[in-house]
């Protein structure tokens, strides 16, 4: 009895430490869940109107996601609820000027060491690169209108740049500038449009980028992002050639290329204007009246033939493959199998896009080399097409002969089976 009852008492002494340890577990892990102290959020939350509006905003920014408080942008003791926590003896810096606002952000962002804490990807000379920009030169003589980082990132609700909500991400890009740069008023005397962002919203770019893909270009693509420096007139060719390379390779090599580089004409802007690029058209090249190729051609000049030649090899080609498409389309619904002739027929489809770059060229005879391959391609495909068709016809002609047959037999019978049985 006596082991017993002292066996108990253990059993109950075991358990009772069990549950103070679990106690002084979940006690600790309390502790170590809750927030740190920060006396700034504290006390500006309870404030109304712009003295509140960032504590109420800094629960989405990137920086409290990652740890980082108030104090460590502004300053100051986030442990000490008194005023006395904004003293300049407690490094207080306060809210910066516009026109400190880089460097302030640079403290961090231009340090390597310290990013690397965060995000080692994360480039550090987005400060230097804006100092190169027009925006940062601006600012060093005493712009204050110009764009410094908070107007393009926010100020305490900044998001991640791959965050779809961010300003700065792809699809917000352009309606970020056009804060500034679509507003007459704003923009009056720096002697610069501000119908960019109406053009560029009825661009190829925007609708590619409307649609979900977002490599299409969009402002910072093509003018830069930190060290945005628009680009000039003889440079635009090569903005243009960091998508389109092997259009920009053709251009240069053409008689346009020397010709626009003499004359100082930026070479893409010419057909495809600059903000509002639109989808091109077959129909510019040629001698039609929509055709760009008359905008400086008239009859009888060596280009005003080439872009003749070139406009008739694209045409050739296209109907070559409509016909082609159409007769295989045909014998597709009969039920015959053209699946090889299909095949065959992408290839004069490519052809048909590899001639729509060639002609970046404006060189007639490497144009018509691309387009007549096409051509015999697709006469090749649509006779496919068309010997499928007399097999349908065949095998048709076959069948209603054998169902022909099959009836007269199978009336003779029925006759036959009568006559035996009038007989008997």
């Amino acid at each position: 009895m006596r082991i017993m009852k002292r066996s108990s008492n253990i059993n109950r002494r075991a358990r009772g430490c069990v549950i103070i340890v679990a106690v002084m577990l979940w006690a600790l892990n309390a502790v170590a869940a809750a927030p740190p102290k920060d006396s700034c959020i504290a006390c500006h939350s309870t404030l109304p109107g712009q003295y509140g509006q960032p504590a109420k905003l800094f629960s989405a920014d990137i920086h409290h996601q990652v740890g980082l408080s108030c104090a460590d942008c502004h300053g100051g003791d986030r442990n000490d609820d008194s005023m006395n926590a904004m003293s300049p003896s407690k490094g207080f810096r306060g809210a910066p000027t516009k026109a400190q606002i880089p460097e302030f952000c640079g403290r961090c962002h231009s340090d390597p060491s310290y990013m690397r804490k965060f995000n080692p990807g994360l480039r550090t000379d987005q400060v230097s690169e804006y100092l190169t920009s027009v925006h940062g030169k601006r600012l060093k003589q005493g712009d204050s209108k110009v764009a410094v980082c908070v107007d393009c990132h926010s100020v305490h609700n900044i998001r991640a740049p791959s965050d779809p909500r961010a300003p700065v991400y792809p699809t917000n890009v352009a309606e970020t500038c056009a804060r500034c740069h679509a507003d007459a008023n704003y923009m009056k005397g720096y002697r610069i449009p501000t119908n960019q962002y109406a053009l560029y919203k009825k661009s190829v770019h925007a609708a590619v980028l409307a649609g979900g893909d977002t490599s299409a270009p969009t402002c910072s693509t093509c003018h830069g992002n930190h060290g945005a420096t628009p680009p000039g007139v003889s440079s635009v060719a090569n903005v243009c050639g960091t998508c389109h390379a092997m259009n920009e390779q053709l251009f240069e090599k053409s008689p346009h290329g020397a010709a626009f580089a003499k004359m100082g004409l930026p070479g893409c802007v010419q057909c495809h204007s600059n903000h509002e690029i639109v989808k091109p058209a077959d129909s510019w090249v040629g001698t039609d009246p929509k055709s760009l190729c008359l905008t400086c051609h008239v009859k009888g000049d060596n280009g005003y033939a080439a872009a003749q030649a070139i406009g008739g090899g694209l045409d050739k080609l296209k109907a070559a493959y409509h016909d082609a498409d159409a007769v295989l389309d045909t014998a597709e619904r009969s039920g015959m199998e053209v699946s090889s002739a299909r095949v065959e027929l992408s290839s004069a489809h490519s052809d048909l896009i590899k001639a729509r770059v060639a002609v970046h060229s404006f060189n007639a005879a490497d144009v018509l080399k691309i387009t007549n391959q096409g051509v015999d391609t697709s006469h090749k495909a649509y006779e496919a097409g068309i010997a499928a068709l007399h097999e349908r016809n065949y095998r048709r002609k076959g069948l209603a002969i054998a169902l022909i047959a099959i009836v007269i037999a199978i009336s003779g019978l029925y006759f036959k089976i009568r006559q035996m049985e009038r007989s008997t």
